[in-house]
């Protein structure tokens, strides 16, 4: 049965591996639709890890601050340090945007955060922390961004101090990071053109610009162009504390919504890229049929190419368990063929993708299972052709 088999694909090789390539080639794209799955949630919880907290607090009833708008008082971290359990809080701030590096648009995340306080990246790759107020930056590597140099965001110029690695948005976009005044300006602030009419509404106000009360305009004023907003509070608890106990004591006295690790984690793999999952879902399991479809049209024109052979070897004696074992092993030597060119393929080109694209030992054990259990059950067809080939065939014309 073996030597029947492999003779047959030595007798067409040429024609037995380019069809393998070809099915190879999809197989590749199918892995690597598991691997762009696997990289958003690798990257959302990447994104928790690196924030380094026990603790996000935000905005009431709000799922803040990667899903939804969120905006608190940044007082709110000095509250929470009076707060049983709470070891330490720091102020962040989160902005997707745009900025220009050689002409071209880079998609960032821009992170505002206090210095030695939660929030922080973890470590960094080449360069030092932040050591300054205003103007400096950390930048995740991904940014192609390098030491030294020199950034515009909105108004101001910033230089990179410091470079990380793996400091990504839920979305994938690399991340950069500011002090916390800088970001809350960038987020906060309108420019001057907008401030300049700001001022003059204020000032023609009556309720702001009272003749008998000096000062109340300049103070309106000078709110308008400073910011105390953040978008969460990332807190730190003390050992031995109950994390679920110190969020709802801080629900229940600060009037703040506080998400434990597991809760946010929950909030962006299952609410946030929900839907591009099932996209991505929907992707594979076409995929997987049209496989499917492919290799059984293939290995169903094999064989009936062969219904003269074949015929022949009913007619010496071979039995039905031959004929199929011979067709079965074709399928899955095809099979394996694919796959072995679809997991190499996916290998070489993952890195080339603008978002990450995280393959796993598993999904490749589960992927060749699949292929070969896909394999088996496409030759299906062709055997059942194979074994209603009438011996008389190999006699006549």
């Amino acid at each position: 049965m073996i030597n029947l088999a492999s003779r047959d694909i030595l007798h067409g090789w040429g024609k037995f591996v380019f069809t393998g390539v070809g099915l190879g080639l999809l197989i590749g794209v199918t892995l690597t639709m598991a691997g762009v799955y696997r990289g958003m949630v690798d990257d959302a919880r990447a994104m928790i890890d690196n924030a380094g907290a026990d603790l996000w607090v935000v905005q009431q009833d709000t799922l803040g601050p990667y899903a939804e708008p969120s905006s608190i008082h940044d007082d709110v971290a000095r509250d929470l340090l009076g707060q049983d359990g709470v070891l330490a809080a720091g102020n962040v701030t989160y902005l997707t945007m745009q900025i220009q590096r050689g002409g071209k648009d880079v998609r960032i995340m821009l992170a505002g955060v206090e210095q030695g306080k939660p929030g922080e990246p973890a470590y960094l790759v080449a360069g030092r922390p932040i050591t300054r107020t205003h103007y400096e930056a950390l930048a995740d590597i991904k940014t192609g961004l390098a030491l030294g140099e020199r950034i515009k965001i909105h108004r101001q110029q910033y230089t990179v101090v410091g470079l990380t690695r793996r400091m990504v948005s839920s979305s994938g976009d690399p991340m950069i990071f500011v002090p916390l005044k800088d970001a809350q300006e960038v987020q906060f602030l309108k420019d001057n053109d907008a401030l300049l009419n700001d001022r003059t509404r204020t000032a023609a106000n009556p309720a702001f610009n009272r003749p008998n009360v000096p000062g109340l305009l300049d103070a309106v004023l000078a709110s308008q162009i400073s910011s105390h907003m953040v978008n969460a509070v990332l807190v730190h608890i003390k050992t031995g504390y109950n994390d679920q106990i110190v969020a709802e004591q801080i629900r229940r006295w600060k009037h703040l919504q506080v998400y434990t690790k597991g809760q946010m984690e929950e909030i962006l793999v299952a609410k946030l890229i929900a839907t591009s999952s099932k996209q991505i879902f929907m992707f594979l399991v076409i995929l997987s049929v049209v496989s499917a479809a492919i290799v059984a049209f293939i290995i169903y024109t094999m064989t009936m190419n062969k219904i003269r052979e074949i015929a022949v070897l009913k007619l010496v004696g071979a039995g039905n368990r031959t004929i199929s074992g011979m067709i079965l092993q074709q399928a899955l030597g095809l099979g394996f063929i694919g796959f072995v060119v679809g997991k190499t393929s996916a290998t070489i080109w993952a890195p080339l993708f603008p978002k990450y694209v995280l393959l796993i030992p598993a999904d490749a054990i589960l992927g060749f299972i699949l292929v070969m259990l896909m394999c088996s059950l496409a030759s299906i067809f062709a055997i059942r052709a194979a074994l209603r080939i009438d011996p008389a065939t190999a006699i006549g014309g």
